[in-house]
């Protein structure tokens, strides 16, 4: 047994500066382990002088590690909103509901706050209300961006007749049984490979690390709850419409989906880290941010940007399984994110981070689709670029009941009816995810005719949602 020769005792490491028990404890104890014990009493003094004042240098060795996160300063627990909300604009202000009003508000009050809007599909959610915009300076709020990271919608185009969709009905419904996957169970028994699984985020960040694995299976799976994918009608309206198509009728592949559990994993985990190091009141306690010039803002901005580029993979994988099960070509792709954080440039010059959760980039000549319900018609719509919006749009209808009150106030002969008499059959689905529960998505676009220009429609036929029916809205949700 090596002998100790430093033998320093609790005065000693006082008069360095130690104050608190804990920590004394804990470096004696480390001093007393068997690689140490050979310092001289002069040199373990010298060590913890420079450790105390300079704790971030030790805290990945592997010895002085326990000490070296204690003694690293810590946030301060008492974080201030601002006594006066910043102003913003609302669009349907008439049809939001307070509790999604009261949440924008705190947001307004975040020492980081630089502008907001709320769009006209807003209803509650957790930290941001769903169609929440803010722009914040030099930080990332996860619950800003949302649990389903990247989540987006996805449309392809094809050269055929409308006619096309009812004469080969049961061949359409099949295509989606068999080439679409849903929830937490269904995958591809020989998933697609694509590049976004070599990408280094997936070596370097830890919660991203351990989530490889699922994320090869779930490629080109879709989630539960809101999640669909539906062939219907595409009507161009519009002549001028970025898409090279001619004024008309065409059939159409409608996606929409998100990160699967991978983007769950990173909101889980950098939330947690956020609400700790940026303790908030209660009722803000959803908005705690993540500075960029933090190693863990820096980290879940990687993991999140990773997110949003697997939920793209996944929106691909699904439209070339069924484009080649089809045998047509696409004539045109429309694709776009929302719940996601973009660095953008305001009006005023500076550079401002612009969390969309549950709303549509709508920058000047931005192409997106924003849906309605799986019996009321979707849009392809052009940004105008509307600064008081900051760039935004709708991302659907929002939801008008929510889920429990939906399955309360629905029945299934209800549903089975609207279904029957608007033509579309529906595969899996619930009742929480009925029309009844949503907002009439022409008074959502009428509130919106400053933010985009309607280029066409999208007129859901035969859809397809996991069979489960629970978990988030399908339209309009998070």
């Amino acid at each position: 047994m090596a002998k100790a020769t430093n033998k320093l005792h609790g005065k000693d490491l006082r008069q360095l500066g130690f104050t608190d028990d804990k920590q004394i404890s804990r470096a004696l104890d480390i001093l007393d382990q068997r690689e140490l014990r050979r310092l001289d009493k002069g040199s373990a003094l010298a060590l913890l002088r420079e450790i105390k004042a300079d704790p971030f240098k030790y805290v990945r060795d592997q010895t002085w590690r326990p000490l070296a996160q204690e003694l690293v300063p810590q946030p301060s627990r008492d974080v201030q909103l601002n006594p006066s909300i910043k102003d913003y604009r609302r669009y349907g202000d008439a049809f939001i509901e307070d509790g999604a009003r009261k949440q924008m508000d705190t947001a307004m009050q975040l020492p980081v706050t630089i502008d907001g809007a709320l769009m006209p599909d807003a209803h509650q959610g957790y930290g941001l209300p769903i169609g929440g915009v803010l722009a914040v300076d030099n930080a990332v709020i996860p619950y800003g961006v949302g649990m389903d990271i990247g989540c987006r919608m996805a449309l392809s185009v094809f050269d055929m007749p409308a006619r096309y969709l009812e004469q080969r009905r049961d061949e359409l419904k099949k295509l989606l049984h068999n080439h679409t996957r849903f929830g937490g169970k269904e995958v591809f028994k020989n998933p697609a490979d694509d590049p976004v699984l070599e990408r280094p985020e997936f070596r370097e960040i830890g919660v991203v690390r351990g989530k490889r694995e699922a994320a090869i299976n779930q490629l080109g799976s879709s989630g539960s709850g809101n999640h669909f994918v539906e062939w219907g009608l595409v009507d161009i309206t519009a002549e001028d419409n970025d898409l090279n198509l001619p004024v008309g009728q065409y059939l159409g592949l409608l996606s929409h989906s998100g990160s699967r559990g991978l983007g769950a994993a990173i909101a889980q985990h950098y939330t947690k880290v956020a609400m700790n190091k940026c303790p908030l009141p209660p009722e803000a306690r959803y908005l705690a941010w993540l500075g960029l010039d933090t190693q863990e803002g820096q980290e879940y901005w990687a993991a999140m940007n990773l997110a949003g580029d697997y939920a793209s993979a996944c929106h691909h994988d699904i439209h070339r399984r069924l484009s080649k099960a089809l045998g047509q070509e696409v004539l045109a792709k429309v694709e776009n994110h929302h719940n996601f954080a973009w660095k953008e440039q305001l009006p005023d010059g500076r550079e401002a981070i612009v969390h969309r959760k549950g709303a549509t980039p709508a920058g000047q000549g931005v192409l997106g689709v924003i849906p309605g319900s799986m019996t009321a018609p979707g849009f392809i719509v052009r940004g105008r670029g509307e600064q008081d919006s900051i760039q935004s749009a709708s991302h659907g209808a929002g939801r008008r009941l929510s889920r429990t009150q939906a399955k309360l106030q629905v029945t299934e002969g209800e549903l089975r009816r609207l279904l029957r008499d608007q033509g579309v059959e529906l595969i899996g689905g619930g009742l929480d995810e009925a029309p009844m529960a949503y907002k009439d998505i022409h008074q959502v676009m009428a509130h919106q005719r400053d933010l985009v220009d309607v280029l066409g429609s999208f007129q859901p036929k035969i859809v397809r949602m996991d069979a489960g029916g629970a978990g988030k809205s399908r339209y309009g949700g998070e």
